[in-house]
């Protein structure tokens, strides 16, 4: 064999001198000292698996903003696909557990006192927990749920939090139609109070954005974590006066309890959906009025609906946009910060 290592063409080996680039030492990069990351760094290239830093990460998910869209759209037309009512469910469900609420808590447990348009605060308060209630259990299983998804594709995870989150939000707008026609022929009128359900809606998606990607982050390391915040969410519900009025509970309460249960991020959202969309809620509501200690005392021992305007109001609406506020503000910064330190993380099984 005449020069082993060297072929011109099948069959036949070079003869020749073996031909190496001026700009380099025969013994190849590695014997002239570059190493690998250096010729990385010389030609910009990084780990496909780096944590980029938090600005771009930003940008990537803006940038993919129509691939959340489309992929929540999607899963939306899907979801109740192989049911013969389909789209129906998405409001069948919250009407079936407010007319088990109103049998229990309205008939059964008389939590309707206090309150004068019982049939329109329940299904208000049911369809808006729903929403905040749905946003973190599909967060809590989600990256689990589409680990083949992560594993093939490269994308900012944050997307898939995210696109559930619009999933429900969209599901929620569907179901708002029936809560309207629920509200309206219970003898609620139409008022210009109704635009503040915007702004309302919108900081509730923005809180449970950010609670949806902390669940994402905990329900990822965690596997049993799914079977736990169902249970935990149905505590939290009957914390946050889905079912009756907090404004209305027993005077021996102490008040620093009732402002704990008053300023939850649930009773803000609920409370100012119903300020918003309910004539009867705005008016009865403490401080409606000029304080009366004497109607104000009769409210207390036979909770008559309309002299509860006549007591000093625990809570005002002002302080109710903050808290609303402050809630998105903090659970999105968080919820963001949160997920994103974990993001080379996903994916791993």
């Amino acid at each position: 064999m005449r020069d082993r290592g060297r072929l011109t063409a099948p069959g036949d080996l070079l003869t020749g001198p073996v031909l190496v680039p001026a700009d380099e030492p025969p013994g190849g990069p590695d014997e002239s000292g570059a190493s690998l990351a250096g010729l990385a760094a010389e030609y910009g290239l990084r780990p496909s698996s780096a944590r980029p830093g938090l600005a771009s990460y930003l940008v990537k998910v803006w940038q993919r903003r129509h691939f959340i869209i489309a992929y929540a759209t999607a899963r939306n037309v899907s979801m109740y696909t192989e049911a013969r009512l389909g789209q129906l469910w998405q409001v069948l469900t919250p009407l079936l557990n407010s007319a088990v609420y109103y049998l229990i808590f309205g008939v059964l447990f008389k939590a309707n006192r206090g309150i004068s348009n019982y049939t329109a605060y329940l299904v208000t308060g049911v369809f808006i927990f729903a929403f905040t209630e749905r946003s973190i259990v599909v967060g809590s299983t989600v990256m689990r749920a589409n680990i083949t998804l992560i594993r093939a594709l490269h994308f900012p995870r944050a997307c898939l939090p995210l696109a559930y989150v619009l999933v429900e939000f969209q599901q929620l707008l569907l179901s708002m139609l029936v809560l309207f026609a629920i509200v309206l022929g219970t003898g609620e009128p139409l008022t210009w109070y109704w635009l503040l359900l915007v702004p309302t809606l919108l900081m509730q998606a923005t809180f449970n954005v950010g609670a949806a990607l902390i669940m994402a982050r905990v329900g990822a390391g965690a596997q049993d974590i799914s079977q736990l915040v169902p249970f935990l969410l149905r505590v939290w519900r009957y914390f946050c006066g889905v079912m009756y009025s907090i404004a209305s509970l027993p005077a021996a309460l102490p008040e620093w309890a009732k402002n704990v249960l008053s300023f939850n991020p649930a009773a803000v959202y609920i409370s100012l959906t119903r300020y918003a969309i309910m004539e009867s809620f705005r008016a009865d509501a403490p401080g409606a009025q000029p304080y009366n200690a004497a109607r104000c005392a009769i409210f207390n021992a036979k909770k008559i609906p309309s002299l509860q305007a006549y007591c000093h109001p625990d809570i005002a609406v002002s302080e109710l946009w903050l808290a609303g506020i402050g809630w998105a503000v903090v659970a999105l910064v968080a919820g963001v910060l949160y997920f994103w330190q974990a993001e080379t993380r996903y994916g791993r099984g």
